[in-house]
């Protein structure tokens, strides 16, 4: 009788665990997070207001309108990279310009040239608190040449030939917060700020994104915004002191493709 009970009881046991080991099955390919790709090649109308220059005599204002930089630009790269779960994702963002700029004449410097090279490589992680924020954090690889060929005014009167150039690399490790709200999957929208530097590469740097968008179909969607980016980097002294304080920003139209 025993056997009986205890046989009875083995196959009710057998049989919910292979209705329950069924069921976790029939729901495993929904459970699983799926990893996605997202490729945004973008172009920026940008704006630059600040200063460069290298050791304490050669300093540079630059205030350039997109129109000025696109004259004189030579060459520009800039290409988003994000493969994300859900709940956890991983970015790249890389910008290149390669620019000259006339020098705005004051009462330091009366004309003169200044040619720019600037490498940006953003690499960040992030975590899903809520559907609707993630935090992060990353770096920012900066690499900027620049080259001064220039007049400056000699007292009391007359100007002076002055020429340098200088190259730099750092790396400022940053903090970051994303908004992210997608209505319908049809509609996008996407709020980026970030903050860095502390004195590990610049001073302080910081940045801001904002961007509404489109899904036209899964592979294509286009998104539009505004960004800023802003470096107070001002290390060494004598010849090797490097000055970078750059306000850079303007509207973004991105082209994206999911897969």
């Amino acid at each position: 009788m025993k056997s009986r009970f205890f046989l009875i009881s083995a196959s009710c046991m057998l049989f919910w665990f292979c209705n329950s080991m069924n069921l976790v099955l029939a729901q495993a390919p929904d459970s699983v997070k799926k990893w996605h790709v997202l490729t945004d090649i973008y172009l920026m109308a940008p704006y630059m207001e600040g200063e460069t220059g290298v050791n304490d005599i050669i300093m540079a204002p630059v205030d350039a309108s997109p129109g000025d930089i696109f004259n004189k630009l030579q060459m520009a790269a800039m290409l988003y990279l994000e493969v994300q779960n859900g709940k956890w994702a991983v970015a790249s963002d890389l910008v290149y310009m390669s620019l000259n700029q006339d020098v705005t004449s004051g009462k330091i410097l009366y004309s003169g040239t200044v040619s720019a090279r600037e490498l940006i490589w953003e690499p960040a992680g992030f975590y899903r608190v809520f559907s609707f924020l993630e935090i992060g954090a990353g770096g920012r690889l900066n690499n900027i040449k620049t080259e001064t060929d220039a007049r400056r005014n000699v007292f009391p009167a007359g100007t002076e030939e002055i020429t340098g150039n200088h190259s730099k690399t750092w790396f400022d490790p940053i903090l970051i917060t994303r908004l992210t709200a997608d209505i319908n999957d049809k509609w996008l929208f996407q709020f980026r700020g970030d903050l860095g530097g502390f004195g590990v590469g610049s001073d302080f740097t910081w940045q801001l994104q904002a961007y509404a968008g489109y899904r036209f179909s899964k592979l294509f969607q286009v998104t539009a915004g505004y960004r800023i980016l802003s470096i107070d980097y001002d290390k060494g002294t004598d010849k090797e002191r490097f000055i970078y304080n750059m306000d850079t920003f303007g509207p973004v139209i991105r082209l994206g493709f999911n897969f």
